[in-house]
């Protein structure tokens, strides 16, 4: 599951839509240096989510200034029709949601079959079990711990249940995906989120709002 190159403890991700985009290579090198694992990109389409993002072209701008990999949230209706673009740009991972009008399972072997990483994910309303039929297939799942495309949420606790049980399963099934979450991640919800077993956080405003990157990302990962 450690499919991240940099550190050996919890993965930090930040999301570059927190990102100044009038600065987005100096944002990007930046948060590398401070010690970004990966990078998340919110991927938005207007319909699945009321918000409008970015699409492949950025991805790609993006692929151009960095080597870390870049997890790409597809928040769309119908991300099948994408998969092929976003990889193409230089995602090195694709995640879809369950909620999504495609069909998950084939969706997910096509993202596979472009020789890049499979991610799921699941809004709060939605039960972890409906994930289950899937989980031999993935490389990440990604828990929503706000509901997607909404700004200023409060984290909903309720996402650290999900995250134990995808644990309890994955060393039940001997299965290898790495377990993201995602929302409201910050000092103070960080350590509930490490000690539930989340192996990634992203984060985004509260990264990039901080006077110390490098120290946010560590007290994140708990080892500041």
């Amino acid at each position: 599951m450690n499919w991240w190159p940099r550190h050996a403890e919890t993965a930090v991700a930040p999301s570059l839509l927190s990102a100044d985009f009038a600065q987005l290579q100096l944002e990007i090198e930046g948060m590398s240096e401070a010690g970004a694992d990966l990078f998340h990109l919110d991927v938005m389409d207007g319909h699945f989510v009321p918000n409008v993002t970015f699409g492949p072209f950025i991805v790609s701008a993006i692929r151009r200034c960095t080597d870390l990999l870049l997890d790409t949230h597809l928040m769309m209706t119908h991300p099948d029709r994408y998969v092929k673009a976003f990889a193409e740009a230089g995602a090195d991972a694709l995640t879809i949601h369950i909620e999504a009008d495609c069909d998950v399972g084939a969706t997910l072997a096509a993202i596979g079959d472009l020789g890049i990483r499979r991610g799921l994910s699941l809004n709060p309303d939605t039960d972890v079990a409906d994930l289950q039929p899937y989980l031999s297939n993935l490389d990440l799942v990604l828990v929503m711990s706000v509901q997607p495309g909404f700004g200023g949420q409060s984290f909903q606790t309720g996402a650290l249940d999900k995250v134990r049980r995808l644990v309890d399963w994955r060393g039940e099934q001997a299965l290898s995906y790495a377990i993201s979450m995602d929302g409201g991640v910050n000092n103070e919800t960080a350590p509930a989120c490490r000690e539930a077993g989340a192996d990634i956080l992203v984060s985004g405003s509260h990264l990039f709002g901080a006077p110390d990157r490098g120290e946010a990302m560590a007290r994140l990962r708990g080892t500041a």
